[in-house]
C-alpha cells in the first residue's frame, strides 16, 4: 500500500435528477434510504477520502442531501458529463481543492470501499499516470460477450490500452476463449486535480464518440490511465427493477454481520 499520509483526496458524486430510463433515480428508495444516500454513506467508508460531496444541478437533490446531513454543492445544468461537473466543483469551490479527485458513480451504492481506495492508491503511486480506474476479472463467456459490460485491456505495467463494449482482446474468429484473460471495467475514476481541469477542456475524440466511453478521450490525447485490478465488482442501478437486486445484496450483507 502506498503512503497517502501527505496526499489530500476528495470524492465527488455527480447526481442529476433527469434520466431517460429512470427519472428521479437518485431519490429512489432502497430499504428506507435513497439510492444517493446509500452511495454517499458507502463512499464515506473509504479510508483515503478526506471529504465526500454531492455535486448536482437539481434543487430536490440538493435539499435531500442537506436533509440527511451530507455535503452538497450546486453546479451548472449545462455540464454534459459527470467529469465536467467534477471540474466545475474544483474550479468554483476553492475549499474543496485537493491533490486527487475521485468520480464516484451515484448509482452504485454497493461498490467495495476498498476499490475506491485502490484507485486512489495506484494513481498516487505512479507519477506518470494522469488518472486511474479499476477493473475486475471476468469469469463467464456471457459477461465477456455482453455489450452492456465495458471491457478493458492493459499493458504489462498496468496501464489501460483500450476500453470497449465489444470483446477485447479478440482472436481471429472474434470468439470467446476460456484461456484468455478478460477484464470488466469498473466506472470509478481518480484524477490528479491539475489533469482534471485539463481533461475537461480536451476536445472530443473519434473513439470516444464511437464507443460512447468518455475515458477513451484521455487515451486518444496521449494520457496514461492506471488500472487497479480488484477482487469484486458491484451492480449499478440503471432501471427501476435493479432496485430489487440491490435490496437483496444489502439484505445478505446485513445477515452476514
Amino acid at each position: 500500500m502506498y503512503d497517502m499520509t501527505n496526499a489530500d483526496c476528495i470524492g465527488i458524486i455527480p447526481a442529476r435528477y433527469g434520466s431517460t430510463r429512470f427519472p428521479g433515480k437518485p431519490l429512489a428508495l432502497i430499504l428506507g434510504k435513497t439510492l444517493l444516500q446509500r452511495t454517499y454513506e458507502n463512499a464515506q467508508r473509504c479510508q483515503s477520502l478526506k471529504f465526500v460531496v454531492v455535486a448536482t444541478d437539481d434543487q430536490r437533490i440538493y435539499d435531500h442531501v442537506e436533509d440527511f446531513g451530507g455535503n452538497v454543492v450546486m453546479t451548472s445544468p449545462h455540464c454534459e458529463t459527470g467529469t465536467d461537473r467534477l471540474a466545475e466543483v474544483v474550479a468554483n469551490y476553492p475549499h474543496l481543492k485537493s491533490d486527487f479527485v475521485v468520480n464516484i458513480q451515484g448509482d452504485e451504492p454497493c461498490v467495495d470501499p476498498h476499490t475506491i481506495d485502490a484507485v486512489i492508491e495506484i494513481l498516487h503511486g505512479d507519477l506518470q499516470a494522469s488518472m486511474s480506474t479499476a477493473a475486475v476479472l471476468l469469469e463467464t463467456e456471457q459477461e465477456a460477450l455482453s455489450s452492456s459490460i465495458v471491457k478493458c485491456t492493459l499493458d504489462q505495467r498496468g496501464n489501460a490500452l483500450y476500453f470497449s463494449r465489444n470483446l477485447i482482446p479478440s482472436n481471429k474468429n472474434g470468439s470467446y476463449c476460456s484461456k484468455t484473460v478478460y477484464y470488466r471495467h469498473i466506472g470509478i475514476y481518480g484524477y490528479r486535480s491539475e489533469f482534471l481541469m485539463k481533461y475537461a477542456c480536451l476536445a472530443k475524440t473519434p473513439l470516444q464518440s464511437t464507443e460512447d466511453l468518455e475515458q477513451l478521450k484521455a487515451l486518444e490525447h496521449g494520457y496514461r490511465i492506471k488500472v487497479a485490478i480488484v477482487k469484486s465488482s458491484a451492480i449499478g442501478v440503471d432501471l427501476p427493477e435493479d432496485i430489487q437486486k440491490i435490496e437483496k445484496i444489502l439484505c445478505k450483507q446485513n445477515t452476514s454481520l
